[in-house]
């Protein structure tokens, strides 16, 4: 049975966050430059620093080029973002919505399969 989330849990960071916290200081690049390195208009880069656009997989592909941290980091840092600020929107909703749980060698094979653990 899942377990509804604490209000009182810490968000994980947005990926601009890392990005501007630690990324960007270490490479010593401005905002106007790291986007013209990253062929993006200033505008857009600045939306990501915020935490007000999310990193797309364009966007993970570009940051992987830009300092070699892999995509799918990018990608799975705005995931769980994401999915814990819609866990939290969605609590009522979610708390009201019928578990089906699948048996355990099930969901196993399925994530195996698909190249995922649980």
């Amino acid at each position: 049975m899942p377990v509804s989330p604490s209000p009182s849990d810490e968000p994980p960071p947005h990926p601009g966050a890392v990005l501007r916290n630690h990324v960007l200081p270490e490479l010593g690049l401005t905002v106007s430059r790291a986007a013209q390195e990253l062929a993006i208009a200033r505008q857009t880069l600045h939306r990501v620093l915020a935490g007000t656009a999310a990193v797309t997989p364009e966007m993970a592909a570009r940051l992987a080029r830009l300092c070699g941290i892999p995509g799918r980091f990018w990608l799975n840092l705005q995931l769980t973002h994401d999915l814990w600020h819609a866990q939290r929107a969605l609590a009522g909703t979610l708390e009201r919505i019928p578990a089906h749980p699948l048996p355990d060698t099930l969901k196993t094979e399925i994530l195996t399969r698909h190249g995922r653990t649980l």
